[in-house]
C-alpha cells in the first residue's frame, strides 16, 4: 500500500474568514480519483485503539500509527507550498511529537530538577536546596510550639 496524503482547505463560515483543513489519507495504489481510493481521515489527536474514542486511522494503524502519521506529515510538508497549509502542517506535527520535560538547572548546586508547578511562580532551587535552605525555619517553629 502507498499512502499518501491530501489536504483540502475548507471555509469554516460565512462571516468568518477562518478556514478548516481535512487531512485524507489516500491509498494511491487501490485509484487515482480522490473518491475512490479515500482510506480515512487523518485526526487532530491520534488515539491508540484500546482508548475510550479510537478513531478510524487509529483503529486501521494500530500501534504503528503514530509513525504512519508522522511520516505523511513530513512528506507532505516537503511538497506543499501553500503558506498556510504549511503551518497547520507543522502544527499537527507539533502535537503528534512528545512534550519534552521541562528540565531547570538549580540557581545554587546547579544540578538539573524537573520543577514542580507552584502556582505562576518559577521554581529554581532543587527540592535538595529547597530542603536544606527552609528546614531551620521549620524546626525553630516546631520548638517554638513545644515550649508553650
Amino acid at each position: 500500500m502507498d499512502f499518501k496524503l491530501l489536504i483540502f482547505k475548507n471555509e469554516f463560515n460565512e462571516s468568518k474568514s477562518s478556514w478548516t483543513y481535512r487531512f485524507v489519507v489516500v491509498d494511491s495504489k487501490k485509484s487515482k480519483g480522490y473518491p475512490a481510493n479515500f482510506i480515512c481521515m487523518l485526526p487532530v489527536k491520534l488515539y491508540s485503539g484500546k482508548s475510550k474514542s479510537p478513531s478510524a486511522f487509529g483503529t486501521l494503524f494500530g500501534e504503528k500509527g503514530l509513525n504512519i502519521a508522522i511520516g505523511l506529515l513530513n512528506n507532505a510538508l516537503k511538497t506543499e507550498n501553500d503558506v498556510e497549509v504549511r503551518n497547520e502542517i507543522e502544527k499537527r506535527l507539533k502535537l503528534l511529537n512528545p512534550k519534552e520535560a521541562n528540565v531547570v538547572k538549580c540557581s545554587q548546586c546547579h544540578k538539573s530538577f524537573q520543577p514542580r508547578k507552584v502556582r505562576r511562580y518559577k521554581q529554581y532551587l532543587c527540592n535538595e536546596c529547597l530542603s536544606l535552605k527552609y528546614a531551620p525555619k521549620i524546626d525553630r517553629k516546631a520548638a517554638a510550639k513545644e515550649q508553650l
